[in-house]
């Protein structure tokens, strides 16, 4: 239970009171919020849907998936274009980075942990 209270009372004294965060966060922002909330909203709709294919055996329901896709893109457009990023942009990076982790785009179990586009070079 001591535990338990001190972590509490650390957290109480931690979290920013929304308060402040309401006061400081400008309108931009909140459109940065409002897509990263979309994107985290239609990644569980869809991950729900083929969890509902994949444990439940359901059949995969191809239009709904469809869809969850189509509102993920919407989000993330919206992110881009407040971010001034275009998806050339993001694709380009991130074609970079598996480059890196997996020479010659050929995926291995030991290069997924090795993760060598995340070593820092000297």
């Amino acid at each position: 239970m001591i535990l338990e209270t001190s972590h509490e009372l650390m957290v109480a004294g931690l979290m920013k009171p929304g308060e402040q965060i309401r006061t400081e966060v400008t309108g931009d922002q909140f459109d940065l919020i409002h897509s990263v909330m979309g994107i985290c909203g239609e990644a569980g709709e869809l991950l729900d849907a083929v969890k509902k294919h994949t444990v439940y055996r359901h059949p995969l329901d191809r239009v709904n998936v469809i869809e969850e896709l189509g509102d993920l893109e919407f989000y993330l457009q919206n992110l881009r274009a407040r971010l001034g990023i275009s998806r050339n942009e993001t694709l380009e990076a991130n074609m970079s980075k598996l480059a890196k982790r997996y020479p010659g785009f050929k995926f291995t179990n030991a290069a997924a942990i090795e993760r060598a586009d995340k070593v820092e070079e000297p």
